[in-house]
Parts: structure tokens; C-alpha cells; sequence
């Protein structure tokens, strides 16, 4: 049985299943196995681990603990109550109509942000023009249909997580910028900082930032110098915002200190800093790479909640939640009639409805005829039962959003 446990009740001979850390960015720390020093201990301490997950049937048990589910049921109660209101952007074009602009802004957004970084990797003068209305055309398109870019943030590939990574950021926080009726100088300045946030990247060694095992110690040290770098290469740089550089220095900085590269709390940390730490997370455990397989976007949401408090600001996790939706864009869900359907379009008035792709039947175990429902539809008597992960069904959503 797998059960959730304070790293103070953690002892030598307990295994563990789940550091339950990923909250932590570049995360490399082995994350099974039996505890066989109290020094392996300190170690997790120092990381600002709060809570681990151990599996008492191959190790120690534990008198201060709760099972798995039970943990998982609160998330999920907690979830649904974060979601109560409406997600607050409605959408002003079809979804359909959006798609086309969308796909342009997001390749557009990619090669802009790979040819920023070369320039700044070259010592070359960099021309933040182009950046600039960059930022204004995804403002745009979040306005006209927030669920074209998400779609799109949905359809990635693990190889290129660095670019992509920084382009759905940016789309994350401008839905989130959006939600929280930001200024339109505010707004520009944070988009910014989400496309530029790992810029610093370009001057961290090859070998730490595209190695494919775990980082040393000594090479996680060189890896959480890029947000001191992207910082310091962003306030030297000509025509960048005040606002855009915080909002990239701060994304990995955490409400207990544990984050870098000040080790800020709480309120040290701007509301943009902590804004973006959400949104940063969220991307990176929802994201398959080539050494961690993405959480469903539902899980995400829930670890979010896990970590709030600790690790990530509490009012602004729920308020993250309703502007994404229950089920966010990308999710694959069970419907009371036993289809599989992936969230397209988030319902504006009721978050429990949103428009779904069906594409299987799990009674009967079969592929279906691929059809858009609309679920808040009059007539429509399907609802969703809960939110599934693909891996179950071996399916891959990502073909159902474009």
C-alpha cells in the first residue's frame, strides 16, 4: 500500500515511491528505493520537501501517514471547489476560426524565441522588436479564443521542450493575466517575461543542460545559475520592461525560500514571480520528456493544490485553477455513456460542460467514429464521470486537437 508521510516521521528502512518534489524545476534525485542512511534523510530535508510517498509492503510503515487515495480524494474535493466559478474569458471567434491564427503565432513564437537566444548566446545585438509584438499577438489571440493556444500547448514533443516549454508559458500566463484583469502594460511586460524566462540557459554547458541522466549535485548548482543569468542578460538588455525581467528572475522561486536564486518568501516574491511559478510548474509536469512522463493535466492541477501553501501561493493556485477550467484543454475524459472524449473547449458558464472530441468506447473496447460534443448542449444527456490518464486506454490525445 502506498501511503503519503511527513519527511519528520521519515526512518531508515522505509521505501520510497515518490519524493513528491517535482515541483522542484531540473528535479534529478533518485526517486525509489529503501532508505538506507539518515544523511539520505537530511538530504531531503534540505531539498524543502514537505511530504513523501512510501510503500509499506517493500519497507517500514509508518503510524503518521494516509494512504494514496485518501490524499487523492481531498485533491480531488479540493479541486472541484477551486473550480466552482466561472472560468471569466469567453471566448469572442470559434474556436475553429482561432486555430489558424494560433498555429502561425505559435510557430512564429518558437523560431522568435530560438533566434533570441542564439543572438544573446553569440554576443550579437538582439532586436526586441519582434519579441515585443510577439507578445501582443498572443495577448490577441488568448482574447479572440483562449483554446486555440491551449490546444496547441497540448501538441508537443519531448525533444524540443526547451522552445516549447517557453511559447506555452507565455499562452499560461496571458490566460492567467487575462483572468485576473491585468493591465495591458502588465500584461505585455509578464508575456515577456514567461517567452524570455530561460533565456539564462544559453550559458549553462551543454553537457548539464542536455544531459540525459541525473544531475550531480555539483551540476544542479550550475543548472540554477540560468534564472540568476537570464535575469542579469535581460536588465542589460535595451527596450525590456522592469516587470519582464522579475517575472523571469522569479520563476523558480518558492513561498518557504526553498526556491532560488535568492531564496525569497512569501511576499519578497512579486505576485508576478509567484504567478509565473504556478503557471512554470504546471507546464513542466504536464509535459512529457525524454526523462519524465507528463502528469494528465487534472494531476497537474491536483499537485498544484498538494504543493500550495509550502511551495506555491495558495489563493493564487485556486484562481490559476478556475482560469484553466476543471478540465483543462488536452484532458481525456470518461463520459457517463462510456465514451472517451478530450477537452477541446472549455465551457465559459460551466466548467463541469465543456466541448469534448469522443474517439473510443471503453464498454465495448473499440476505436469510434471521432465526433465533437458540445456538452452543455440542449438535449445532451452525457456528462463527464472524471478525468482519465491516456496511458490507460494507450491513447494519444494530442492528434484529436488539431
Amino acid at each position: 500500500m502506498i501511503k503519503r508521510i511527513p519527511v519528520s516521521a521519515l526512518k531508515v528502512g522505509m521505501y520510497i515511491t515518490d519524493l513528491n518534489n517535482d515541483w522542484i524545476p531540473h528535479n534529478s534525485q533518485r526517486r525509489r528505493g529503501v532508505i538506507k542512511r539518515d544523511e539520505t534523510i537530511e538530504k531531503i530535508r534540505k531539498m524543502g520537501v514537505q511530504f513523501v510517498y512510501i510503500d509499506v509492503e517493500k519497507g517500514k510503515d509508518s503510524q503518521d501517514s494516509e494512504t494514496a487515495a485518501e490524499v487523492d480524494s481531498r485533491n480531488e474535493a479540493e479541486l472541484q471547489n477551486a473550480g466552482e466559478l466561472k472560468p471569466g474569458i469567453k471566448p469572442r471567434v470559434p474556436l475553429s476560426e482561432e486555430m489558424v491564427n494560433a498555429l502561425g503565432i505559435h510557430t512564429e513564437a518558437q523560431d522568435l524565441v530560438n533566434s533570441f537566444m542564439h543572438s544573446a548566446k553569440l554576443g550579437t545585438p538582439v532586436d526586441v522588436a519582434p519579441i515585443h509584438k510577439l507578445a501582443d499577438e498572443l495577448q490577441s489571440s488568448v482574447t479572440r479564443n483562449a483554446n486555440a493556444l491551449s490546444c496547441l500547448g497540448r501538441i508537443r514533443e519531448k525533444d524540443n521542450y526547451l522552445l516549447e516549454h517557453s511559447v506555452n508559458l507565455s499562452v499560461l500566463m496571458t490566460v492567467f493575466g487575462q483572468y485576473r484583469k491585468l493591465s495591458a502594460d502588465v500584461m505585455h511586460q509578464i508575456v515577456m517575461g514567461a517567452l524570455l524566462h530561460d533565456l539564462g540557459k544559453i550559458l549553462t554547458p551543454d553537457e548539464v543542460l542536455h544531459k540525459p541522466g541525473r544531475l550531480s549535485p555539483q551540476e544542479y548548482e550550475v543548472m540554477k545559475l540560468h534564472a540568476r543569468h537570464s535575469r542579469d542578460i535581460l536588465a542589460a538588455t535595451e527596450g525590456i520592461g522592469e516587470l519582464t525581467v522579475i517575472t523571469a528572475a522569479q520563476h523558480h522561486e518558492r513561498m518557504d525560500g526553498s526556491g532560488y536564486p535568492e531564496g525569497l518568501k512569501g511576499d519578497e516574491i512579486s505576485v508576478y514571480g509567484r504567478m509565473v511559478a504556478i503557471a512554470d510548474v504546471y507546464d513542466a509536469i504536464t509535459a512529457d520528456r525524454v526523462y519524465h512522463k507528463g502528469m494528465t493535466p487534472s494531476q497537474g492541477l491536483k499537485k498544484l493544490l498538494e504543493w500550495s501553501g509550502d511551495h506555491l501561493d495558495p489563493a493564487l493556485v485556486r484562481q490559476f485553477i478556475r482560469c484553466l477550467g476543471l478540465y483543462p484543454v488536452g484532458s481525456l475524459v470518461l463520459l457517463d455513456s462510456g465514451r472517451l472524449g478530450v477537452v477541446v473547449e472549455i465551457n465559459e458558464e460551466d466548467q463541469r460542460l465543456p466541448v469534448v472530441r469522443v474517439m473510443y468506447h471503453t464498454k465495448f473496447r473499440m476505436p469510434i467514429t471521432v465526433t465533437t460534443i458540445d456538452l452543455s448542449k440542449a438535449g445532451n444527456q452525457d456528462r463527464i464521470l472524471r478525468a482519465v490518464d491516456p496511458e490507460q486506454y494507450k491513447i494519444d490525445v494530442r492528434p484529436f486537437l488539431s
